[in-house]
C-alpha cells in the first residue's frame, strides 16, 4: 500500500490478554502499519505466538492494573505523531482504511472518532449499543482515564467523526465473556454506588433501578436498534446484553444487602 498519506504517520496500539481467537483478524487489517505496539498482560494462550509471527509488531508485557494505565504505558512506547487505539477484537473495514489514508496530513483536529458495527459470529448487526469512540488521535495531546469498567481517552483540541466503521468482532468463547462481564459489573457497581445521580447519565440511572433495566435493554436492542431484523444473530446479541444487565442488577442487589449488614 502507498503510504503517502496519513497512514504513514500512525502507530496502532492494541491491548491483549488471551486474544488468540481475535488478534489475527485485527492484525490482517493493519498490514499498512510500519509498527504496531501491543501491550500484553501476560497471555497464556496462543496470543504471543501469533504476535511474534508479524514482523512489525512490538510486544511489551505489563501486569494489568487498569485499562487506562495499560494504554498510558503504551503511549509511552510510541514515537509517531498519531496513534490508532484498538481493542484486540476491533477489525478495521477496508472503507475506513481508505478514509484514513485520504485524511489531510496536517488536519486542524487532534482526534477522530469512529462508529462501530457489532458482529455476532462475524455478521455485522443493524444496530449496536457501542457509541462512537475516539480511536485516532495525536499522541502528545492524549491521556487515558478509567471510567467504570471501561476507559476513555481525553484529547485536547478539536475532534471530528469519520464516516466508515470498525467491526467489533469478538470470537472468544461464552465462558470467557461471562468471566469478563462479571468482573466489569463489579467495577460498575462501585462507580454507580459512589457517583451522585445528578452526575451520571439517564441510562445509568435506569440501571440503578435494577429490575427494569434488563427488559429495557432487550426491547432497545431488538426493536429500537433493529436487532429483530438480524435473525438469530440479533436475538443472540439482545440476550447477551440482557444477561450483562442482569448480572449488574444481581451485583447491585448483593452490594446493597451487604451494606445493610
Amino acid at each position: 500500500m502507498n503510504l503517502s498519506g496519513m497512514l504513514e504517520k500512525i502507530t496502532p496500539l492494541i491491548l491483549t490478554y488471551n486474544e488468540a481467537p481475535n488478534i489475527q483478524r485485527t492484525l490482517q487489517q493493519l498490514t499498512w502499519a510500519k509498527t504496531i505496539v501491543v501491550i500484553d498482560s501476560y497471555s497464556i494462550d496462543e496470543t504471543l505466538k501469533i504476535l511474534d509471527s508479524i514482523p512489525q509488531v512490538q510486544v511489551f508485557q505489563r501486569k494489568f492494573d487498569s485499562f487506562a494505565a495499560q494504554c498510558n504505558y503504551g503511549l509511552g512506547k510510541i514515537s509517531s505523531e498519531w496513534v490508532l487505539s484498538l481493542d484486540a477484537d476491533y477489525v478495521l473495514t477496508d472503507e475506513l482504511i481508505s478514509e484514513i489514508q485520504t485524511l489531510p496530513r496536517s488536519p486542524d483536529v487532534n482526534s477522530y472518532s469512529v462508529r462501530f458495527k457489532y458482529c455476532i459470529f462475524g455478521k455485522p448487526l443493524h444496530g449496536t449499543l457501542l457509541p462512537p469512540r475516539k480511536v485516532l488521535y495525536k499522541r502528545e495531546k492524549a491521556t487515558y482515564q478509567d471510567d467504570g469498567h471501561a476507559h476513555r481517552v481525553i484529547v485536547d483540541g478539536k475532534s471530528s467523526t469519520l464516516s466508515a466503521y470498525i467491526h467489533h468482532d469478538d470470537r472468544k468463547p461464552l465462558s470467557r465473556w461471562l468471566w469478563a462481564q462479571d468482573r466489569y459489573m463489579i467495577i460498575e457497581v462501585k462507580k454507580l454506588s459512589q457517583t451522585p445521580d445528578n452526575e451520571i447519565s439517564l441510562g445509568d440511572r435506569i440501571r440503578k433501578q435494577k429490575i427494569i433495566a434488563p427488559f429495557i435493554i432487550l426491547f432497545y436492542c431488538l426493536i429500537l436498534k433493529g436487532g429483530i431484523f438480524d435473525g438469530w444473530h440479533g436475538w443472540y446479541y439482545a440476550f447477551q446484553r440482557m444477561l450483562a444487565e442482569t448480572l449488574l442488577s444481581i451485583r447491585l442487589i448483593e452490594f446493597e444487602k451487604l451494606q445493610k449488614q
